[in-house]
């Protein structure tokens, strides 16, 4: 499999330190975007704990089937969320820190999702875009009950609840989904600093463009930002070029530098 792929990460207009962390491995096509909180540097201290911590444990999947690759990410998510938990107990400072954490994983012909928390996995297909992931959420339990529509939620004053997340407790339980990958899919991992800013038609005007994945990702995080950029902002696309291998055989990378201030 041969793909593109870029990556950007940026405060925002409003928040005074950047708590988002990303990781591309595309040489393994390990893909990570974790949305940090806890406020006093924890959060941002708890989202790069997440995605070193799990990509380290995840390591190659080449060879395995789906239920054992399946069984490595969910463990790696869950040794993350024991290293973060156990930091909690021991360091005053970082009691209540937590992340997200959305990991990407690219197989032969397929994908691989872990998730826990708010942030996301969409796939572009013919124009389409696919939401692939489920927030967990305090305003998505109520759209799953019927009490509130997503238009709704998307303005709910309770939207950046989340009912999940890695580090917050003893265990974690996160979400596995699996997909099929066909040539000219692009498949993007963002936190709410972006998906909570830009609505869908949005993301899809900007990737059918004929442009790169890096500059893609530019005009999500600028769009954001013009919008408000309320909270920070962290994007990764992945353009699938071809499916006829084993997974980075030769990808192309590309990814600007996090923005911090």
């Amino acid at each position: 499999m041969n793909f593109t792929c870029a990556a950007r990460t940026d405060v925002g207009i409003v928040r005074s330190g950047n708590e988002d962390n990303y990781l591309m491995l595309a040489e393994h096509g390990i893909f990570i975007v974790a949305d940090g909180m806890g406020g006093h540097a924890a959060g941002e201290v708890a989202s790069e704990m997440a995605v070193r911590i799990t990509s380290q444990k995840i390591g190659s999947l080449k060879g395995l089937g789906d239920e054992e690759a399946g069984e490595r990410v969910r463990t790696a998510i869950r040794t993350a969320n024991d290293a973060i938990f156990e930091r909690t107990l021991s360091e005053q400072d970082k009691r209540g820190m937590g992340t997200t954490a959305t990991v990407l994983v690219l197989l032969p012909q397929r994908y691989l999702i872990g998730q826990v928390g708010d942030s996301r996995a969409y796939l572009l297909r013919e124009s389409r875009l696919h939401q692939l992931t489920k927030d967990h959420s305090y305003v998505q339990e109520q759209v799953d009950a019927g009490l509130l529509t997503p238009d709704q939620a998307r303005v709910h004053p309770y939207s950046n609840v989340i009912t999940r997340c890695v580090g917050a407790g003893v265990d974690v339980a996160p979400d596995i989904y699996f997909g099929s990958l066909e040539k000219g899919d692009v498949l993007l991992l963002a936190s709410d600093g972006l998906t909570g800013m830009l609505e869908d038609e949005q993301l899809v005007s900007i990737m059918v463009s004929n442009d790169s994945p890096q500059a893609w990702v530019d005009r999500m995080v600028a769009e954001a930002n013009r919008r408000g950029g309320l909270d920070n902002i962290t994007a990764i696309v992945v353009r699938i070029d071809s499916v006829d291998s084993d997974t980075g055989e030769h990808p192309t990378v590309s990814a600007a530098a996090s923005e911090r201030s």
